[in-house]
């Protein structure tokens, strides 16, 4: 079985496939203070709570975007299982032609959305992450990366207000159920909500007068389930779309 972890900004994703088969995929938050044996610990009890024994790991592999995160999942990952994870970064096999500027400076979240993008959905394509930065890429006709744009958050929207007003408080994700608000806490759901699903349907549409062709749009992400019911575009939700990503990569570079 392989396990596949990616470190974002505030959660830790595992999951363990079985070929092409998910058989779990479990997150914890991102904790930078955390040492390996911490991980090797947690990332025990969270195999054992699916009923993966530690033996049955043959392979695993690691994006991050959190390097004092790497290194030590990196060694709680070998001091666990006995395997060196495969670590996504400029060299590793992915398949993707990657036509921005500076290909090196591609977060590999991006890389791992983006390879499954191009296997697992017609192209030219839009892949959405709504996870802690708002990222949204586009792969032309061919598969090729071909750039997007990145934006604040959901959360960071929330936290931004609330801590940078005297008055604004902090407020959760529940959606408001009308736009035009009357009070202020469903007028801060309202902006940051909407305000997202509006932006993603704009930005769809000019990402697709720029290439000249319609898109297949799929989006992932721990708020993806939130935003996108209120998008007009279709737009296809796969909260695995990171870890099927890690899981081609790694099967590329055996």
């Amino acid at each position: 079985m392989l396990l596949t972890i990616d470190a974002g900004n505030t959660n830790i994703v595992f999951a363990v496939f079985d070929g092409e088969v998910q058989q779990f995929e479990s997150r914890i938050d991102t904790n930078s203070s955390r040492m390996e044996d911490q991980y090797a610990i947690l990332l025990s009890e969270i195999l054992r709570l699916y009923g993966v024994d530690v033996s049955e790991i043959t392979g695993a592999i690691i994006s991050s975007v959190v390097p004092p995160v790497t290194r030590r999942i990196t060694s709680a990952v070998k001091r666990l299982t006995g395997k060196t994870p495969l670590i996504v970064e400029p060299g590793v096999k992915s398949g993707l032609n990657i036509k921005i500027d500076n290909p090196g400076e591609l977060g590999a979240d991006l890389v791992c959305g983006a390879v499954a993008a191009k296997t697992l959905y017609p192209c030219p394509c839009i892949a959405i992450d709504l996870g802690t930065v708002t990222k949204v890429m586009v792969l032309d006709k061919s598969g090729a990366l071909m750039g997007g744009v990145l934006s604040p958050g959901v959360g960071i929207g929330f936290e931004v207000m609330a801590n940078k007003t005297a008055l604004l408080p902090l407020v959760g994700t529940a959606v408001p159920e009308k736009i035009i608000s009357t009070n202020t806490t469903d007028c801060i759901r309202g902006g940051v909500l909407y305000g997202t699903a509006c932006m993603l349907d704009g930005l769809i549409q000019r990402f697709e007068e720029e290439i000249g062709q319609s898109c297949t749009v799929v989006a992932t992400g721990g708020f993806a389930e939130v935003i996108v019911p209120y998008c007009k575009r279709k737009i296809e939700i796969n909260g695995g779309l990171v870890s099927q990503g890690l899981r081609i990569i790694y099967e590329k570079n055996q």
